[in-house]
């Protein structure tokens, strides 16, 4: 728990704190008077002023920061000091400063994506495992071992890549050309037919019921511990299960499900040794399990070797794929966000604090790539929420600007008063929902 605090807390700092940094620098172009830039909220704990005046602190609670400017000219100030106020500046510079938090967000993520792939990363190969019967995959075609190439004439390097590419498919419905380098060899190109889903996290992956799955890789012997059954049958580290029970190919998982089915029961395991098949006989040993089930345990530790491809692009490239995937990201969740509205796409995608901290937590315990990632996903996020025209968002102040701009005069106080109490009540109301996702996640 403390960890996945930490891994959130220090997200949350980083993400808000470019978004910060992006108001800082447009007002500091449009000479805007900045009093203080903070790293995080509360009681300053450390400060310095620079030689513009500027104090830059560290605050005791490490949740962000912000940028307090002169909004109004003081009192007794002169012209050109008047003219230093936020209040004071022309339209456009009020955009400029409003719109460079959300836009700072977005290069952070394509600064994040652009950094992975020029150091490179590991990710899954895309090879399928066998569709189930009767999915839009059977019905194409698929077959266990096939490797996705391209989507749509679109190159794919990763099963990343390849979940990416069809996630908003499966949304929409229609028909999708998949090439594939099919198991047996050769380049195949299959066409796979969706009828478009609901999305709807309680209902479970909606690429997976599709009938494309990630090919499960053959279990592997870890350990054996001394003593034990798995040892007493013969099995050694870097055994190769391709067959229990009569089962040919199963994975890790089905294999443990095999093995407690069978306790104190003669059980016949395929294994594959140094490029030789033999066949075992193990006799799992009964015990109780958690709900006081008798099951079979052999006392072996089971891995599997997932094929893993390296992605990676040189400067030029790496900055191109990551404004690419930020863009396309960005569409992405305004799209979303849309089909929500429409009813297309269920209400339950809205995650709150404690999914995002969840995330965190799980991004950071996997590895430094994907907590990048993870940061890279938030902003981006951060980014196109703060760009919605829902007063007390930037995007809201966006759109009074652009009333403005309109009219030729500021909006009335009457209309500033009635959208922030709208915008208030529709952000506490969007908060409440996600929260409410939240909670319902952790208990069903």
């Amino acid at each position: 728990m403390l960890f996945t605090l930490l891994a959130f807390a220090v997200a949350l700092g980083v993400l808000i704190t470019f978004h910060e940094l992006g108001h800082y620098w447009a007002a500091r172009a449009c000479g805007v008077i900045v009093h203080r830039f903070s790293i995080g909220f509360g009681k300053v704990l450390l400060r310095r002023t620079d030689r513009h005046g500027t104090e830059w602190a560290i605050s005791a609670i490490p949740l962000g920061g912000y940028v307090k400017m002169q909004d109004d000219p003081a009192p007794g100030a002169t012209p050109a000091q008047a003219a230093r106020a936020f209040n004071s500046q022309p339209v456009r510079n009020r955009i400029l400063i409003v719109a460079a938090g959300p836009v700072f967000n977005l290069i952070l993520a394509v600064l994040l994506y652009a950094g992975l792939n020029l150091a490179g990363v590991q990710e899954p190969a895309a090879l399928l495992a066998q569709p189930a019967a009767g999915t839009p995959a059977a019905r194409a075609g698929f077959q266990a071992g096939d490797r996705i190439v391209a989507i749509d004439d679109k190159a794919v390097v990763s099963w990343n890549d390849a979940r990416w590419a069809l996630m908003d498919r499966v949304s929409e419905g229609g028909q999708v050309a998949v090439d594939v380098t099919a198991a047996l060899g050769g380049t195949q190109r299959r066409t796979l037919a969706l009828d478009g889903s609901r999305l709807d996290p309680a209902q479970g992956d909606p690429l997976a019921a599709t009938g494309l799955r990630l090919l499960e890789p053959k279990p592997v012997v870890r350990g054996v511990v001394a003593g034990s059954a798995g040892e007493r049958a013969g099995l050694r580290n870097g055994d190769v299960i391709v067959g229990a029970g009569g089962q040919a190919t199963p994975d890790a998982g089905r294999v443990v499900q095999i093995v407690q089915q069978y306790p104190d029961k003669a059980l016949p395991l395929q294994v594959r040794r140094d490029g030789a098949d033999l066949t075992l006989s193990v006799v799992p040993q009964a015990e109780h399990d958690a709900n006081g089930r008798v099951i079979g345990r052999i006392g072996v530790q089971l891995g599997a070797d997932i094929p893993m491809v390296t992605v990676r692009y040189g400067l030029g490239e790496s900055l191109w794929q990551g404004a690419t995937r930020t863009a396309e990201t960005a569409w992405f969740s305004l799209r979303m966000m849309g089909r929500m509205v429409t009813g297309a796409v269920s209400w339950r995608n809205i995650s709150g604090p404690v999914t995002i901290a969840d995330y965190a937590g799980q991004t950071a315990r996997i590895g430094l790539a994907a907590y990048i990632s993870y940061l890279a996903l938030i902003s981006i996020s951060l980014g196109v929420l703060n760009l919605l025209p829902i007063p007390m968002l930037d995007g809201g102040h966006l759109l009074y600007y652009l009333i403005e701009i309109l009219r030729g005069s500021p909006p009335p106080s009457r209309w500033l008063d009635i959208g922030q109490r709208a915008g208030l009540g529709l952000l506490a109301g969007l908060m409440g929902l996600a929260l409410f996702n939240d909670f319902a996640r952790l208990f069903t």
